[in-house]
């Protein structure tokens, strides 16, 4: 899926004004700065407290406006007309929002002459809300993409100028695919703004079959399963990879698991010969089997110099690099060295 009309007509420079937060926005407001046209001001949020050590920190978004010298607005709401003074002072043609984090009233959304467009990370209409790209991952979706669209009052719920498609591949973490998310979105909203400006992008209503939403990402959800399927556990171990990381437990102590693979995958995974128990990898420890039984969910089954095999409910996952509270991730060789007979045969979680 591509864009959804084309554009060829060059447009005069516009008064840009951009809102944005966190790290996923700094491309865009990077493109707009490299374009022809004028960003005129930036909204973030507020400064918050951030860390361990919780000390009260700019936005990714503030950094790199001061940065450029832009003329920088943090309101609390943007419901009050004062809240909305420095946007209405700037005079802007367009709007363009990249995960603000604040809800635009009306008094917003109809202010610039040419609308606010938004950048999002997902085919709408599937995953509105906030956290489309975790959720495309947990689902095992093959594709997933931006959408530039015309914002209006609903979440995500605007007509669509501009799709942009990104496959997923098993490699991809929560993290890597932001990172190519949030740069498909910067060069796609720069054709969306001279086509929309231009007239020859014309904005299509999202379908209502495909409905998704993308809730929020609550920590809870990092608490890995061992009942659950091997294949959606490795997603979910890719999904919160930066944050917040799924996790499960050895002796009693949290143990975060950062890269994990389900088995077989021959090709990227020595120990997964040992799947079946009937042969083992090269320098692999095995559980020795019982006839006819499987191990319980959450069993260490094999360890060999890069991996921890764990039974699942379904299948068995290769965790390839894993974190003790304080310290570093490290690989599971690092991790087991020394300890793989004290570590075969325990249970997880």
């Amino acid at each position: 899926m591509g864009v959804l009309a084309t554009t060829g007509t060059s447009v005069s420079a516009l008064r840009i004004a951009f809102a944005g937060t966190p790290d996923f926005s700094v491309p865009a407001l990077k493109a707009l700065l490299g374009s022809d046209h004028t960003v005129v001001g930036v909204l973030t949020q507020p400064d918050r407290p951030k860390g361990r050590g919780r000390q009260v920190a700019a936005s990714p978004v503030k950094v790199a406006a001061l940065e450029h010298g832009l003329p920088v607005s943090q309101p609390e709401t943007l419901k009050s007309e004062s809240g909305r003074a420095d946007l209405t002072a700037w005079q802007p043609d367009v709007l363009v929002v990249v995960a603000y984090g604040l809800i635009l009233p009306t008094s917003v959304l109809t202010l610039p002459r040419l609308g606010c467009l938004n950048i999002h990370a997902s085919l709408l209409p599937r995953w509105r809300g906030a956290a489309p790209i975790q959720r495309a991952i947990l689902a095992g979706d093959a594709t997933t993409g931006v959408t530039i669209m015309l914002m209006d009052a609903g979440l995500d719920t605007g007509p669509m100028l501009l799709k942009k498609d990104v496959s997923i591949s098993r490699a991809d973490t929560g993290g890597s695919l932001h990172d190519r998310l949030a740069a498909v979105g910067a060069s796609a909203v720069l054709r969306a703004l001279e086509g929309h400006a231009a007239g020859t992008l014309q904005p299509v209503p999202q379908p209502a079959e495909g409905v998704t939403y993308a809730s929020k990402i609550e920590k809870s959800e990092a608490l890995i399963d061992w009942a659950g399927d091997a294949l959606a556990i490795e997603r979910q171990v890719r999904a919160f990879n930066p944050w917040p990381v799924a996790e499960t437990r050895l002796d009693g102590e949290q143990l975060r698991v950062f890269e994990a693979l389900a088995a077989p995958h021959r090709a990227a995974h020595p120990i997964a010969s040992a799947v079946s128990l009937s042969g083992t990898a090269p320098g692999a420890s095995v559980l020795p089997s019982s006839a006819g039984t499987t191990p319980d969910p959450g069993t260490i089954v094999a360890i060999d110099d890069s991996s921890l095999l764990v039974q699942c409910g379904v299948g068995r996952l290769a965790l390839r690099q894993v974190q003790r509270p304080g310290r570093k991730p490290v690989s599971a060789g690092d991790f087991v060295r020394g300890t793989a007979t004290e570590l075969l045969g325990k249970r997880l979680g």
